[in-house]
C-alpha cells in the first residue's frame, strides 16, 4: 500500500480523502491556498503546504507548486480529488514522470475520454449507444446549422472540451443555434482553450443515469451499479440517488454492460464514470460522456454495495486486489446525497460569507462530508459546495423520511445556502414518485 499521499485538493473531498487515508496508515499531506489556510481538512493532515494565493491557477491549479510540496514531504503518491487537475492529462503524465504515483486513470484514458467527439465515436466503435450528433467538430456555424437540420431540433451544442455541465447551450430552432454556438465556442476558448463544438440531438424529457465502474490492477473493468442525477440546474447536479428508481433490472443489466465495455475500450484504471442520458419513453439511453475521475456523488454507491471507493481507488494504484470478490458484487438498500452549497435556494446563485452556525444533522443512515465548520469563512474564489449531506437505508421510502429529518436539523446561518430547497424537494409528488427528469427544478421554479 502506498505510504504517502499529497491531495492536491480542498475542501470536503480532501477531507473525504485524508480520512481514508489516515484509516489505511497512510500519512497524509494537504496544499493549500492561502484562502484556505483555516479549513478543517488543513488541520486534519499529517502535514500541510501553502502553494500560492486563492486564486486556483496560482494554487491547486498549480503543477510546478504542487509537484515541490510532493517533493519537499516526501509523497510517494499524488490524488487529485475531482475538478482541478484530476482530469488533466499532462499533469498526470508529468506526475508519473516525476517517479511518483497517479492515483487515477493513466494519461492516455483521461486524452481519450476528455474530448467529447472523440469520447463518442470511441464508444460507438466499442457498442455502446451514443445519441445522434456530430462525429466530428462544427468546424463553422453553416456546419453547426446542417448538422442540427440533419438530425431535427432541438439540439444541444457543447464544448467538445467541456465537463461538468459547463459549455452547453440547447437550441430549439436556426436563430438560437446561432446565438448558442457563438456563445458556447467563446466560453469553450476562455474556459478550456478549445472552441471545439459538438452537435448533440437534445431530449427535453430525458433522465441523467450514470454508471460507477472501477479498472481494477489486474485489467479487469467491474461495474459498481448506477446512479440517478437528474436533480440538476444548470445542467449541474444537485441530487443524487442509487439505485435509480427509473431503472428495472433489464435496463440495469444493459446500462453496466455498457459501461464496463467503455472502461475496456481504453484500458480504463482505477475509478470512473460513464454518465448516459436515458429516455423513459422509449427504454433506450445513450452515452453521454465519461468522468476520469472520483465523483462529487460517490458516496451513495458505498453505501449500496458497502464499500470505501477512495480505500479501492488507493489499492489500484498500489497494484493491490479490491476488497471486495468482483465476481460477487451484490448491491443493498438505498442511497441519497444532496448538494449543500452556498448560494440561494430560489436562483442559486452564490452567496459567500462567514459561517455564524453549523450544525450537522446525525443519526441512523445520515452521513455528512463537510468543508467546513462554525467560523469559516466560504470564499468567492471557488466551487460553492459546503457539504453533501448523504441519507441511506433498507428502502427509498425509508431514505426520503430520514433525509427529511435530517435536512430539517441541518443549520446553517451566515452564508447563503440551499438547505430550503431540499426542503422543498423532499416534498415534492414528482420527486418522491421517483418519475422525475432532468426538467423537475425548473417546474418547481
Amino acid at each position: 500500500m502506498i505510504e504517502s499521499l499529497l491531495v492536491a485538493n480542498r475542501g470536503e473531498i480532501a477531507r473525504r480523502i485524508i480520512r481514508t487515508a489516515k484509516r489505511l496508515g497512510i500519512r497524509v499531506i494537504a496544499v493549500h491556498s492561502e484562502a484556505d489556510a483555516d479549513l478543517p481538512f488543513v488541520a486534519e493532515a499529517d502535514e500541510a503546504v501553502l502553494i500560492g494565493p486563492p486564486n486556483p491557477a496560482q494554487s491547486y491549479r498549480n503543477t510546478e507548486a504542487i509537484l515541490a510540496a510532493a517533493k519537499s514531504t516526501g509523497a510517494q503518491a499524488i490524488h487529485p480529488g475531482y475538478g482541478f487537475l484530476s482530469e488533466n492529462a499532462e499533469f498526470a503524465r508529468t506526475v508519473e514522470a516525476s517517479g511518483l504515483i497517479w492515483v487515477g486513470p493513466d494519461a492516455d484514458a483521461i486524452t481519450a475520454m476528455g474530448d467529447k467527439i472523440n469520447a463518442r465515436n470511441l464508444m460507438a466503435a466499442a457498442g455502446v449507444p451514443v445519441a445522434p450528433g456530430t462525429t466530428d467538430p462544427a468546424a463553422d456555424l453553416d456546419a453547426a446549422v446542417t448538422a442540427a437540420a440533419e438530425m431535427g431540433y432541438p439540439v444541444m451544442v457543447k464544448a467538445a472540451a467541456g465537463g461538468g455541465g459547463m459549455g452547453m447551450g440547447v437550441a430549439v430552432d436556426e436563430a438560437a443555434l446561432r446565438t448558442e454556438y457563438d456563445k458556447v465556442r467563446a466560453f469553450a476558448e476562455r474556459m478550456f482553450g478549445d472552441g471545439s463544438v459538438l452537435i448533440e440531438r437534445y431530449f427535453p424529457r430525458v433522465r441523467h443515469v450514470e454508471v460507477q465502474i472501477l479498472g481494477l490492477a489486474d485489467g479487469r473493468v467491474v461495474a459498481l451499479g448506477e446512479r440517478e442525477c437528474s436533480v440538476q440546474r444548470r445542467n449541474q447536479k444537485l441530487v443524487e440517488e442509487s439505485p435509480s428508481p427509473a431503472v428495472s433490472p433489464e435496463l440495469r443489466s444493459r446500462l453496466l454492460a455498457a459501461a464496463v465495455r467503455a472502461g475496456e475500450a481504453v484500458g480504463y484504471r482505477n475509478a470512473g464514470t460513464v454518465e448516459c442520458l436515458f429516455d423513459p419513453a422509449t427504454g433506450e439511453f445513450f452515452f453521454l460522456e465519461m468522468n476520469t475521475r472520483l465523483q462529487v456523488e460517490h458516496p451513495v454507491t458505498e453505501y449500496v454495495y458497502g464499500i470505501d471507493l477512495v480505500e479501492e481507488q488507493l489499492r489500484v494504484a498500489s497494484g493491490l486486489a479490491p476488497t471486495f470478490d468482483p465476481d460477487a458484487l451484490t448491491p443493498s438498500g438505498h442511497a441519497i446525497e444532496m448538494r449543500i452549497n452556498a448560494e440561494d435556494p430560489k436562483r442559486f446563485l452564490p452567496g459567500p460569507g462567514v459561517i455564524r452556525t453549523w450544525v450537522e444533522p446525525t443519526g441512523e443512515g445520515v452521513r455528512v462530508d463537510s468543508g467546513y465548520i462554525e467560523g469559516n469563512t466560504v470564499t468567492p474564489f471557488y466551487d460553492s459546495l459546503l457539504a453533501k449531506l448523504i441519507v441511506s437505508g433498507a428502502t427509498r421510502d425509508e431514505v426520503l423520511d430520514r433525509a427529511k429529518a435530517a435536512v430539517a436539523a441541518f443549520q446553517i446561518e451566515g452564508p447563503k445556502n440551499n438547505v430550503p430547497f431540499f426542503t422543498e424537494l423532499l416534498d415534492n409528488e414528482e420527486f418522491r414518485s421517483g418519475a422525475y427528469d432532468t426538467g423537475i427544478v425548473s417546474r418547481m421554479r
